[in-house]
C-alpha cells in the first residue's frame, strides 16, 4: 500500500534496513526480515549511501520485498550525481516494477570532487518524482536542524518547503520528546501539517552514545547519566536493559503526544526493535 494511504487509517509502525554487503549480512538481514514479518509492519525502508553498487543492492532488496508481498517497501533514492534523465529511470524502474513508496533524499557529493548536480535538493528529486509515477513520498527531517543547515530557522523554512510537496517526513532519530513536538509546532506554523514519523533508535552500549553523536543523534546528558549508572549497577547487560527502556518510554510519550507512527531503525537486528515493540504494545493493550 501507499505509506500516505496508511498513515490515515492510524499508528503506523515501520522498520529501516540497509542492503547487504556480503554474503554474511545478507544471512543476518534474512533473519531479521523473518524475525519482523509477525510483526505486521506497516512499511519497510530500504537505504543507500550512492554509487552504483549500493544502489543495486537497495533496487534488489526492494523489489525482492515488493514481489514476495509479506512486507510494503519504501525506497530510499538520493539525486545528488544524477541528470534528470537519470533518475528518470530509476524511478521509473521502481514504477516498472510496482513499487509505490520512495524516500526523496538530496544526499552528500561524493568525496573528491565535483558530480552533477542538475538535482541539488530533495524537493527537485520529490517534483521529478510526481512527473514520473504514482508514488508516495517521504522526506528526511533533523530534529535539532540538519547539520548544514545556517539556523534551525532556516531548516525548518527548507523542510517546510519539501513536505508541503511531499506525503510524509520521517525524522533522524533522537531522545527526547520534546525534540519532536518542537519540530511538529515550527513546521505547522509555517502553514504545513503532514505527518511527521518520528526515527527512534535505542542506545544499547556506551560506545554507541559517541557513534551515534557522529550519525548526527547527540544522546542528551540525562539519558548518558541513566545509561553510566546502569552500567555501574549492572554491566553492558544492564545498559542495553536500560537503553531499550529508555526507547519504550519515549515511543509511550510519542504516541500519547500524537504522534502519527513510530520508525525503527534497526541496523539490520532484530532484537532490540522486537523487545521495545512488544513492551510498548502489549502494554498499551493491557491498559
Amino acid at each position: 500500500m501507499r505509506i500516505d494511504a496508511l498513515l490515515r487509517e492510524g499508528i503506523t509502525r515501520s522498520f529501516e534496513f540497509f542492503p547487504p554487503k556480503s554474503d554474511e549480512e545478507a544471512t543476518t538481514l534474512a533473519t531479521t526480515l523473518s524475525d519482523l514479518v509477525p510483526l505486521h509492519p506497516s512499511f519497510v525502508s530500504v537505504t543507500y549511501r550512492g554509487g552504483r553498487e549500493s544502489r543495486q543492492r537497495t533496487y534488489d532488496l526492494v523489489t525482492q520485498l515488493q514481489s514476495e508481498g509479506r512486507l510494503t517497501p519504501m525506497a530510499h533514492v538520493i539525486c545528488v550525481g544524477h541528470t534528470r534523465v537519470e533518475m528518470s529511470e530509476i524511478l521509473g524502474h521502481y514504477r516498472d516494477a510496482g513499487v509505490e513508496n520512495l524516500m526523496a533524499l538530496g544526499g552528500d557529493l561524493p568525496e573528491g570532487g565535483e558530480t552533477t548536480r542538475e538535482l541539488t535538493y530533495a524537493i527537485d528529486l520529490v517534483e521529478l518524482a510526481r512527473q514520473v509515477g504514482p508514488f508516495a513520498i517521504g522526506v528526511a527531517a533533523h530534529p535539532d536542524a540538519h547539520p548544514r543547515s545556517t539556523s534551525r530557522a532556516s531548516d525548518r523554512r527548507y523542510l517546510a518547503a519539501k513536505l508541503a510537496v511531499a506525503d510524509f517526513a520521517v525524522t533522524q532519530f533522537f531522545f527526547e520528546l520534546a525534540q519532536w513536538t518542537r519540530l511538529v509546532e515550527e513546521v505547522g506554523a509555517l502553514g504545513v501539517t503532514k505527518p511527521v514519523l518520528p526515527g527512534v533508535m535505542p542506545v544499547t552500549t556506551l560506545s554507541g552514545i559517541e557513534r551515534m553523536a557522529a550519525m548526527g543523534g547527540r544522546v542528551p546528558d540525562a539519558l548518558v547519566t541513566r545509561l553510566e549508572a546502569a552500567h555501574a549497577r549492572g554491566g553492558p547487560a544492564a545498559v542495553r536493559a536500560e537503553g531499550v527502556a529508555a526507547a519504550t518510554q519515549l515511543c509511550e510519550a510519542l504516541i500519547d503526544a500524537g504522534a502519527p507512527g513510530l520508525h525503527f531503525y534497526t541496523l539490520n537486528r532484530s532484537t532490540a526493535t522486537r523487545e521495545i515493540h512488544d513492551a510498548l504494545f502489549s502494554r498499551r493493550e493491557r491498559t
